[in-house]
């Protein structure tokens, strides 16, 4: 018992000290192995490389057009935003011509109403003002408009106001910077009017109704449907041969005139600064003739 307890722990002993066969053995397969490797590498490698390529290729297909489609929308979308800023800018641009296209028909529409004005003849020596209609303050019972112009532009009551159709009537109250029109439909208008071809002198008479009437014509006048209107410039208050429409009905005694202009549709207009001579200037030759024989006469007498 005591020598085989010995040698066991004798045994023992001799495996601590130096290492084991299954371990040695180890170390020499795993330096075989890089001895290999280090031979082998490249090969192996080389074949690893091929075998991932052939596994990862139909994956990289099968993905590549979602790929490609997610790549190409990201890129859309950059596109999209340049296209919606061009569009702003577009629709700015567009809005700012249109503004420009407005302001040219305005002004188109304006130059043409100021053409067609200066188409009605009036005598040259009268001078106008141009006006615009700002509002149509006609009512059941008056009939009137307001032009921007007034006092501070010479305009004075009772002048004659056209536009490019004929008469629209006169001033009825000038304020500085406006003024009031009283129509020829008014009830309190009365107009001095001659009827062409014939030449009968009358008074244009305004009853609120769209067509005024004519009255104190000649007993014997013979007028027929058709004939022209005109004012007749008696009294100083208008100028003559303004257009004021035609005879349009004669029925029960009553001579109704269409006329030219229409309320409606009366924008631009004149007001005319028409003066009356009152005063007559006489030549001196033709006075001094004239008191001569003013005084020849008084001799005669005596």
């Amino acid at each position: 018992m005591v020598l085989r307890d010995s040698q066991t722990s004798a045994y023992r002993g001799s495996t601590r000290k130096g290492p084991s066969r299954f371990t040695i053995a180890g170390f020499a397969g795993i330096a075989l192995c890089f001895m290999l490797l280090d031979r082998a590498e490249a090969y192996v490698f080389e074949q690893a490389r091929e075998a991932v390529t052939d596994f990862t290729a139909p994956i990289f297909e099968f993905l590549s057009p979602p790929v490609k489609s997610v790549r190409s929308f990201f890129g859309r979308v950059g596109d999209v935003v340049n296209i919606y800023d061009e569009n702003k800018e577009l629709k700015e641009e567009n809005a700012r011509l249109l503004a420009w296209k407005d302001a040219a028909l305005r002004f188109e529409r304006q130059n043409a109403r100021y053409e067609a004005l200066l188409n009605v003849r009036i005598d040259p020596g009268i001078d106008y003002i141009t006006g615009r209609v700002v509002t149509d303050s006609g009512g059941p019972f008056v009939r009137t408009l307001v032009v921007n112009v007034g006092r501070r532009d010479l305009v004075q009551d009772g002048q004659a106001v056209i536009d490019e159709y004929g008469l629209v009537g006169r001033i009825w109250g000038a304020g500085r910077t406006a003024s009031r029109v009283l129509l020829l439909t008014d009830l309190n208008s009365r107009v001095p009017i001659l009827v062409e071809p014939s030449n009968y002198r009358g008074v244009l008479a305004g009853d609120n109704r769209v067509r005024p009437r004519l009255e104190f014509l000649p007993k014997q006048a013979q007028v027929n449907v058709g004939d022209r209107v005109v004012t007749s410039g008696h009294g100083g208050l208008l100028p003559p041969d303004i257009p004021i429409g035609f005879i349009s009905e004669i029925k029960d005694d009553q001579i109704r005139v269409q006329m030219y202009s229409h309320r409606d549709r009366v924008d631009q207009v004149r007001i005319l600064n028409f003066d009356f001579p009152r005063i007559v200037d006489v030549p001196e030759k033709v006075a001094a003739t004239a008191s001569e024989t003013n005084a020849a006469l008084t001799a005669q007498a005596n």
